[in-house]
């Protein structure tokens, strides 16, 4: 390596760029390509996100739709495949909800719901915020029991 060999990193210089407020001599001098007068040419500007001018800004001229309701339940859910899982692994016959935290399923503050995805081959008690009909009925199938736990 030489000192004349060397070169800036790949992408650390950009090519061809014209310095603005330099002086006339720079052909961006002046008002720096603002043009004259305005609020875009003031120093300092910066336009806030969907401002369009004075003219009805997009966000409102659309028609709103839909709803949302403030009092929604959120469930996370836990597929029987799953618990089927924890049982082969850990040789887990009963599910609480500190059991799910335990083994990472949950957060604390989330509601769990027992949905029925997966084949479930052993006996097990199961407690949780909610079950969907076909892992209730595929859960006491085996001889397990379902229970729903008050949030």
């Amino acid at each position: 390596m030489q000192i004349h060999t060397l070169k800036p990193a790949k992408g650390a210089v950009k090519a061809n760029v014209k310095r603005k407020g330099r002086g006339q001599g720079s052909g961006k001098g002046g008002t720096s390509t603002k043009g004259h007068k305005g609020q875009q040419s003031d120093s300092g500007y910066n336009m806030r996100r969907g401002h369009e001018g004075g003219q009805m800004p997009l966000q409102r001229r659309l028609a709103k739709f839909g709803f949302t309701n403030l009092f929604r339940k959120e469930f996370h859910g836990i597929n029987l495949h799953t618990l089927q899982r924890l049982v082969d692994e850990k040789k887990i016959s009963s599910f609480d909800i500190e059991t799910y935290i335990a083994n990472g399923l949950v957060s604390k503050t989330k509601r769990v719901k027992i949905l029925g995805s997966g084949e479930l081959k052993s006996k097990v008690d199961v407690k949780a915020h909610a079950f969907s009909a076909s892992a209730k009925s595929a859960i006491e199938a085996k001889g397990g029991k379902t229970e729903i736990v008050k949030a």
